[in-house]
């Protein structure tokens, strides 16, 4: 039961996405261990040669330049991930980034931990960042993004695995993993007690990718003026401190189409905060 101004209000949960969540968490988990457990002459052998870089679709964008230029992947990157990403650029393109909201493991892995935080801070958690700093820091990611297809395309390695928490998330008990990224992926889980999806925000590289496709996306979040109580309902539970309730069409590149804010969870008013094509009503 949750407190809204004078309101009491019963969240409805997107059960398919807590099931999509779960169940792409478990699956790089179990290839992961696997991995290790084949290395160690145990395991399952036809997942044994499944890698992380291979499920990664954020693999196909670095060896871009690479692929374009010469025809061939940067060390460690598969066709696999070529596929992958334009899989994603097309979810994307319909639905916004739904790659981050309901598949990346390691934007699960920062909403669990945030749990801690907002038992402990309640409406604060969240908040902690000023907003003027919180508007400018947004954007620090897409300066990762430069700096990590600046360094794949002219090294033609791939060096963003050393920095990489989503990697060290699922090999932190190996050799493979370099410091900088379980350093990172400790400070990243840190942060998520005070910040919902630090990473995310502010230094993802894919995010920034497809945090764009928001601009033009064919699904869009829209609020009906109309039938919006303006009781913030949407703004507050915004993971990614979006203002729902003074827009009438989400499009900012932070979204990351969780439908926390729709009215199928969060929004008391039937019909206000949908899910629909641009236009359709």
């Amino acid at each position: 039961m949750k407190i809204f101004g004078k309101r009491l209000f019963r969240p409805r949960s997107i059960w398919i996405r807590r099931v999509v969540q779960w169940f792409f968490f478990l699956l790089i988990a179990i290839i992961a261990i696997n991995h290790t457990l084949v290395e160690n002459g145990g395991g399952i052998p036809f997942l044994s040669t499944a890698s992380l870089h291979a499920l990664c679709p954020f693999g196909g964008v670095v060896t871009i330049y690479q692929y374009a230029t010469i025809g061939t992947f940067v060390q460690k990157i598969h066709e696999s991930s070529f596929v992958l990403m334009i899989l994603a650029f097309i979810l994307s393109i319909l639905f916004g980034p739904v790659f981050c909201g309901w598949v990346c493991p390691l934007g699960t892995v920062q909403e669990w931990v945030s749990k801690i935080g907002k038992k402990l801070f309640r409406r604060k958690f969240n908040r902690f960042v000023p907003a003027k700093l919180d508007n400018i820091l947004r954007y620090l990611r897409y300066l990762v993004l430069a700096w990590v297809i600046y360094v794949t395309a002219t090294s033609g390695t791939l060096i963003f695995a050393d920095y990489d928490p989503y990697f060290a998330l699922f090999n932190f008990w190996t050799t493979e993993v370099a410091l900088p990224s379980l350093i990172i992926l400790g400070i990243t889980l840190l942060l998520s007690v005070f910040v919902e999806r630090p990473w995310c925000k502010y230094a993802c590289p894919y995010g920034a990718v497809l945090g764009i496709t928001n601009l033009f996306r064919v699904f869009q979040i829209r609020r009906v003026e109309s039938t919006c109580k303006n009781d913030g309902v949407c703004s507050i539970v915004c993971p990614m401190n979006i203002p729902v309730d003074e827009l009438q069409t989400v499009r900012d590149h932070q979204c990351i189409s969780c439908l926390e804010c729709t009215s199928e969870a969060f929004c008391p008013v039937a019909k206000t905060v949908v899910f629909n094509a641009g236009g359709v009503k």
